[in-house]
């Protein structure tokens, strides 16, 4: 065997959601910021996504993290997310995928019962508190960047909707929010494909129609996700919903979304729905949650802004190394639309 390329990569998910973690192969790249060095990546090394989350070595569902030094020196590590048609700044689910991946392998100094650590991503600092026991990582709580609402209860034109209701939010990523119920849905599994179908032409008539720019970093622009929510209900002391969220191409997250929750949140917090400091559980498709909470207020440019703990777990799946054998006719892989619509 002879490889001119290899990646060791650990197999991940987060309530469902797979965020592999590549842990070796990717020594540093260019970058003052990770911000930086993930515009690098997506400009002059984009064939390691290609490589690793288009066929035949990955799937649509499949996301990657790259373990990077980092920046900032108070940082434990960085790391930049790959997903299949873009870097966003940030994800909540592969955030916690990360910190499981860099505690479990021994990569970064578990601590028991806490580890505190300090991660580097494209959008900002995180702080993250890991529960542990006996060598695992119980639960990952992270405090988000910043979230925002950005419109409020704002009408859409749809082709083969007609008008509709429509909130966006950045919540590490952008986001449009539309009423389930209203359009047909329960967000069941059986509603997958339909959805997916839907929240396409959604995205495509939000981001033609209303502008969602980030006020601190204009390359943070447009709507990249569309969540389907269900109704808020208040249930044992915790304010609970259901969504599921179209992904970029045109698939469901299969997590609640980390970056989902928090601009749910914002949303929440700017129409008076959610208490500071209230408890919100927001669940998935197919039936896992995150836990979260308001815990601050902030300001992002001009705009009022919340800040949030999400809560979830991970599980490691596998540890192994992806190759690229000189002769490999698809060293970036490939997509169909039968799948990757």
């Amino acid at each position: 065997m002879r490889w001119s390329r290899t990646f060791t990569v650990v197999g991940c998910h987060a309530e469902g959601e797979v965020g592999n973690v590549i842990t070796g192969g990717v020594m540093d790249v260019p970058g003052k910021t990770m911000f930086e060095k993930k515009e690098y990546l997506q400009e002059h090394m984009d064939d390691i996504r290609g490589l690793v989350l288009f066929e035949p070595r990955g799937a649509p569902y499949v996301n990657a993290n790259i373990i990077l030094p980092p920046c900032d020196s108070s940082a434990d590590l960085g790391y930049v997310i790959l997903e299949s048609t873009e870097y966003p700044p940030m994800s909540g689910s592969n955030t916690i995928c990360v910190a499981t991946v860099a505690l479990e392998t021994g990569m970064v100094s578990m601590k028991e019962p806490e580890t505190l650590l300090r991660m580097e991503a494209p959008a900002g600092m995180i702080e993250v508190r890991c529960l542990c026991e006996n060598g695992k990582v119980k639960q990952v709580e992270f405090t988000n960047v910043p979230a925002f609402a950005v419109h409020l209860d704002t009408p859409v034109e749809v082709e083969g909707l007609g008008t509709i209701t429509v909130d966006t939010s950045y919540g590490g990523m952008t986001f449009a929010h539309v009423n389930a119920r209203a359009l047909g849905f329960s967000i069941t599994p059986d509603e997958a494909h339909q959805m997916s179908l839907m929240g396409q032409r959604i995205k495509k008539a939000v981001n033609e129609q209303l502008e969602v720019v980030h006020p601190e970093n204009a390359k943070i622009r447009d709507v990249s996700n569309v969540i389907f929510e269900g109704p808020i209900e208040r249930i044992d002391g915790r304010v609970e919903s259901i969504n599921g969220t179209v992904c970029l191409h045109g698939r469901l997250d299969r997590s609640p979304t980390g970056t989902g929750t928090t601009g749910r949140l914002a949303v929440m917090s700017a129409k008076g729905q959610i208490a500071k400091g209230e408890l919100f559980r927001n669940k998935s498709i197919i039936g896992t949650h995150f836990d979260s909470r308001v815990i601050a207020n902030a300001r992002v440019g001009e705009r009022d802004a919340v800040v949030v703990t999400i809560a979830g777990q991970a599980w490691i799946t596998s540890i192994g190394q992806y190759g690229l054998d000189p002769t490999d006719p698809y060293p970036r892989g490939h997509r169909l639309s039968d799948v990757w619509f």
